[in-house]
């Protein structure tokens, strides 16, 4: 199953006949290398150069040069000796080589770097290993033709793969993979796109130049493995507030076992010092190998596995033995028994076995991690439970007002029983950077890179985020209405302060509620999205220009997202959407033409019928009548007029059914009745010359705005007119007619009926009785001797059923309403009493301790002009002095007070006796 190397036209590296060693080369470089081996390291640089895959992609192209290090600053922290085809070149040209070890070393360099800094699932890193089996091939057509010995051939160690937990890798195309595996696929790729966008943006240069190129999704060479960032202390607080990372890794026993199982795999090497699991990373390429898949039914490699293993596929060890055993089975049953693959597969096996069996005898307890955590499947708190996946409202430090909107993704339990969540923040806009002239969607936020613990006492309340795709269709089902829906449309880069748009949502939600979506509660309508400019377009500077350096967001808490971000006028990248145009004023509607009464005069019915549409007698009209406009139209209209003898019109019912669902009961089958019309297609562009209507008693014509759900419309008297057939939207569309509905019989038949017998029944202008295909419909009609037009006692006594409903709903609200009135006023009147009971205490206490600073002042005064002694002797006596003053001013009051009231008394016995 391993990767093979892509085939080369032979003669790319010429055979020399002349050996190394030869006294006679001609060597220009130290240490022996001869001119001739600088033309075969240059020939081999530029053979692997212009390799390409099955897509036509080149393979090299992302070893050709250094990672810049405006880019990556940290790949030149993680990777010590950086070494690309450039090098090499560099070296071949300036003839630094001093034998062939050195210029092995260096391919050994580039893919080894590309492992170490790159995820498994990166296409670099599957490059990485397509360019070392081609360099091994390329030396050992070398070492077949002794211009090299195998020792220069052999590839140095360069140390050990560091373990990483590897991301869904872009699967290959494989026969057999079902539409939901591929479309699963995908959202692993975006899955990548949102863990790395703050690493690799897709605008780069470097990096749009890379993925211009034809073939699958490319993570291009410089996707970042986790934990390979090392962290600069010497970066300012704004870069601390921004730092960003994944969930922390938080596994239950049963998942640390698998981990522990599948990272054991990667520590067993073959002779040469190579990782045996390398040639089941990936399938075999389906294009190099396509009898593979003929041969192997159930195709699965460790990608395979390891993103079960992420997506939490996986219930028990035995099952993903289960997975790991079939693919060292079929590796055994596709490769011959001595071939290294074959041998590798039994190794492995065997030593998977070992491994499983030394992870069941583990207490669970082995797997606490290094923290202490133990993960928790939901948290109890404020009576609520709350699970991976719940978008929440967390408390926001820098404005109470703005709860940070945020979902989470892990939930555990520290050694002290405390309870946390991991959770990933969405920004609101004016928590963002972006052009002045960026709109968005009322209650619209943006995921970010952001992922965040925080205690369980920090969750707000819930809320709930939709992608913009369903959000103006409905609300999720159940949910409360009192909480806030937002949206989301866009990610957001906070290192280069972009907005991408999200292509799948299903990736930027995580793993374990992935595949599970929620029902909605439908809007009658779908309701109009409308975008609004930015909340903070008004903090754009007066003098701002479009070359300015980007702005800065204020920052505030350490656990927050910034109190406000920032707005620019730099030019609009190419993935911007340009501000969305003002909305017209609509145009004023056109005015309904009239419609042409018939002045043919009706002929009154007999007796007591239905208003019933009843046609289908031939006869000619002079000339059709414009079309009578309805505003709406339910189910399929079809042309629905017949011939008659005057222009009399068709009744347009617009009833809860297709107008297709008309009964199309067969004719009696006697030979006397004949149809009076033939099905004739009529052209939906032209004009019929011959009009087709029914004889009407009552023609009405019902509201077009009414959708009838008893299957027919209440009619009313008016002279009749007729309608020409509607058109249809599109001027090829074929509108078949409607079926026979009427029949009457041959003249000399109809004069065999006696005339008072016919009298009795509906007849043509021509006298002959007419027989219908349906029979009538049931349309309630005013009697003949009411003297005005009104409505039945049933929607009368419903209308006042309804009318005292909605007088007691009224009357309930209306008290509910006084009810919430007096309470309101009862708190009022008891918040008042609080307060001016709370500001009396308070001016006591002012008061108080006004009169304490006075005496202080004072007694302060008197020692100073008196002496400490004599001042306070001093101070008693004015103190007794005002006491005494106070009691003689006090009783004088009382004694007036007194001689008031009794000369009031006096008053009232002079006047009452």
């Amino acid at each position: 199953m391993s990767q093979p190397p892509l085939p080369h036209e032979e003669g790319d590296v010429q055979e020399d006949t002349v050996m190394k060693n030869d006294s006679t080369a001609s060597t220009s470089g130290s240490g022996g290398v001869s001119k001739r081996d600088y033309e075969i390291m240059k020939g081999i640089v530029d053979h692997l150069t212009e390799a390409k895959d099955e897509n036509d992609r080149e393979i090299t192209s992302v070893f050709q040069r250094i990672v810049n290090k405006r880019f990556l600053p940290d790949y030149h922290e993680i990777i010590k000796d950086p070494v690309a085809f450039s090098t090499i070149r560099s070296k071949i040209l300036k003839k630094l080589y001093s034998n062939w070890k050195e210029y092995v070393r260096d391919f050994a360099y580039i893919s080894h770097n590309a492992q170490v800094y790159n995820r498994p699932s990166a296409e670099a890193y599957g490059d990485a290993l397509k360019l070392r089996e081609m360099v091994k091939l390329e030396l050992a057509k070398l070492v077949d033709q002794n211009i090299i010995s195998a020792e220069d051939a052999e590839y140095p160690d360069l140390g050990e793969i560091p373990d990483v937990e590897d991301s869904p890798p872009p699967q290959p195309d494989m026969e057999g993979q079902s539409e939901d595996e591929q479309a699963e696929d995908d959202r692993d790729d975006e899955d990548e796109d949102e863990d790395e966008e703050d690493d690799v943006d897709d605008s780069d240069d470097e990096g749009a130049r890379r993925r211009r190129r034809k073939g699958p999704r490319s993570s291009a060479a410089i996707t970042k493995r986790e934990g390979g960032k090392v962290e600069d202390g010497s970066k300012d607080d704004a870069d601390a507030h921004k730092k960003r990372g994944r969930p922390p890794k938080v596994h239950t026993p049963m998942e640390a076992r698998i981990n522990t199982i599948l990272k054991g795999l990667r520590k067993f090497k073959d002779e040469k010092g190579d990782l045996k699991v390398l040639h089941f990373e990936k399938p075999p390429d389906k294009t190099l190998f396509p009898e593979y898949y003929q041969e192997i039914k159930n195709p699965i490699a460790l990608d395979m596995i390891k993103r079960k293993a992420k997506r939490k596929k996986y219930n028990s060890v035995d099952a993903v033995m289960k997975d790991l055993e079939l693919m060292f089975d079929n590796a055994k049953e596709y490769n011959l028994e001595d071939s290294e693959v074959y041998m590798c597969a039994a190794d492995l096996q065997r030593e998977a076995r070992i491994l499983a069996e030394q992870e069941k005898t583990k207490p669970d307890s082995a797997y606490v991690d290094e923290d202490g955590r133990l993960p928790l499947p939901e948290i109890l708190h404020n009576g609520e439970i709350w699970k991976v996946g719940d978008w929440v409202h967390l408390q926001n430090p820098n404005d109470l007002t703005k709860p940070i909107v945020a979902q989470i993704y892990r939930t555990w339990q520290d050694p002290e029983g405390q309870k946390w969540i991991n959770a990933c923040w969405y920004y609101r806009p004016e928590q963002t950077v972006h052009r002045y002239e960026k709109h968005f969607f009322e209650n619209e936020v943006v995921k970010t890179g952001q992922y965040r613990d925080h205690h369980i006492d920090e969750v707000v309340d819930r809320c709930f985020v939709m992608f913009f795709t369903r959000f103006n269709k409905g609300r999720p089902r159940g949910f409360p209405p009192d909480k806030e829906v937002y949206v989301c449309e866009a990610r957001y880069n906070e290192d280069k302060f972009k907005l991408n748009k999200i292509k799948t949502w299903a990736s930027c939600v995580p793993d374990e509620v992935r595949e599970k979506d929620y029902e909605m509660d439908l809007f009658d309508v779908p309701r109009k999205m409308k975008k609004v400019p930015s909340p903070i377009k008004h903090l754009l500077r007066e003098d701002a220009k479009e070359d300015d350096a980007l702005p800065k967001p204020t920052w505030g808490a350490a656990n927050a997202p910034p109190i406000v971000g920032a707005v620019h006028k730099r030019p609009r990248e190419a993935n911007e959407s340009p501000p969305p145009e003002p909305t017209p004023s609509p145009p004023p509607p056109r005015p309904v033409e009239p419609v042409r009464r018939s002045i043919t005069t009706e002929r009154a019915t007999t007796y007591g019928q239905s208003d019933t549409p009843m046609g289908n007698m031939p006869q000619t009209a002079p000339s059709p009548a414009p079309a009578q406009q309805t505003l709406n139209s339910y189910g399929q209209q079809f042309s629905a007029v017949r011939p008659s003898a005057s222009p009399a019109p068709q009744l347009h019912q617009h009833s809860s059914y297709s107008s297709h669902a008309s009964a199309d009961v067969a004719p009696p089958q006697t030979p006397s009745f004949t149809p009076s019309a033939s099905h004739t297609n009529y052209a939906a562009t032209h004009a019929p010359q011959t009009v087709h209507a029914p004889v009407l008693q009552h023609a009405g014509t019902p509201n077009p705005l009414t959708n009838y759900d008893s299957g027919y419309a209440r009619s009313v008297p008016q002279p009749r007119s007729y309608a020409a057939p509607p058109a249809s939207s599109h001027a090829n569309a074929y509108n078949p007619p409607r079926s026979v509905e009427v029949y009457h019989l041959s003249d000399i038949a109809n004069a065999s009926i006696p005339s008072d017998i016919r009298e009795q029944f509906h007849r043509d202008e021509n006298d002959r009785v007419l027989f219908f295909t349906a029979p009538p419909l049931d349309v309630p009609r005013v009697p003949s001797g009411a003297p005005v037009l009104g409505h039945s006692l049933k929607y009368l006594a419903a209308k006042a059923k309804a009318a005292e409903l909605l007088a007691q709903k009224r009357a309930d609200r209306d008290r509910d309403l006084a009810e919430e009135a007096k309470e309101k006023r009862k708190r009022d009147v008891e918040d008042e009493e609080r307060r001016a009971d709370e500001i009396k205490r308070l001016k006591e206490l002012a008061i108080g301790e006004w009169v304490k600073q006075m005496d202080k002042g004072t007694e302060k005064i008197y020692d100073r002009m008196f002496g400490a002694t004599d001042g306070k002797k001093v101070m008693e006596l004015e103190r007794l002095k005002l006491e005494a003053l106070h009691a003689e001013q006090t009783k004088e009051n009382e004694i007036k007070e007194r001689e008031e009231l009794q000369g009031q008394e006096n008053l009232k016995v002079k006047i009452y006796g």
